[in-house]
């Protein structure tokens, strides 16, 4: 049993906050859960592998705290609209949307491989997109809520290690800053959370680079959830990555081309 403190109970005036988390079965997807359950939130945890998002969620509830599983793959869009109906009406609303789910390959220089460039714009771009364009317009029909979705610094600049996944990234921050622009006039908040790199189990992959700068999921979580309740809009993680980006993309194409990373 965790010595985390409880939420305050519901109350009309102050309605428990409803979230739904899309990738939440490890890594940041679930440290995320964990700290959004004890700030209160009633979540609907979604990934494709029911086992490990089972336990997150049992591990949630037993600190009494709410976290409900509906087992999901992020590639099947067609499910998408009716998942959500279900969702929004078990949760009796919602107020929060993240999407955490990403798949990553670490190709050799001298790799070109089509199937899992598709993969990653499968999971980390068209999933979040096929979620997203059914929340927006719910969000700004009710004039509320907040988007977040986990993009990357990869996505900063098409650097020489990884062209599917800096694509990938890419794409889903340009979408994220798209959506922004269109739903701040209706009152509603989406984040672009960029993260550098966080100590997961992704950089135990073949091939995966030096860990630089790494941070815990927990560390990660505690900075996601700080950009929510700030309701920022760009949020690097760590900070550090700011500084790190801000010199990346202004180093001249001419220079950039031929650096190793």
């Amino acid at each position: 049993m965790s010595d985390s403190p409880k939420p305050a109970p519901a109350t009309p005036l102050q309605p428990r906050r409803r979230a739904i988390l899309i990738g939440a079965s490890q890594g940041v997807g679930a440290a995320l859960a964990r700290k959004l359950a004890r700030e209160g939130y009633v979540l609907a945890l979604l990934d494709r592998n029911a086992e490990l998002l089972n336990k997150v969620c049992v591990g949630i509830s037993a600190d009494g705290l709410s976290a409900t599983p509906y087992p999901h793959d992020v590639t099947d869009y067609e499910a998408v609209p009716a998942l959500l109906r279900r969702i929004v009406a078990d949760l009796g609303g919602l107020d929060l949307f993240v999407y955490v789910a990403g798949v990553i390959h670490f190709p050799a220089l001298d790799e070109y491989n089509f199937e899992q460039d598709r993969k990653m714009v499968e999971v980390n771009l068209l999933g979040a997109m096929a979620w997203m364009s059914q929340i927006a317009p719910m969000f700004q029909n009710a004039k509320s809520g907040q988007i977040v979705g986990i993009s990357s610094v990869a996505g900063d600049r098409g650097r020489i290690g990884n062209p599917g996944y800096n694509t990938s990234k890419a794409g889903l921050s340009t979408y994220l800053e798209a959506l922004r622009n269109r739903l701040s006039r209706h009152g509603v908040n989406v984040i672009t959370i960029k993260p550098g790199m966080v100590k997961t189990g992704m950089l135990s992959l073949p091939g995966a680079p030096r860990p630089m700068f790494a941070v815990t999921p927990e560390r990660a979580a505690d900075e996601i959830a700080h950009a929510i309740r700030r309701r920022s809009q760009v949020v690097y993680v760590s900070g550090l990555w700011r500084l790190i980006m801000l010199v990346i993309r202004h180093i001249p194409s001419v220079i950039f081309r031929r650096m190793k990373f």
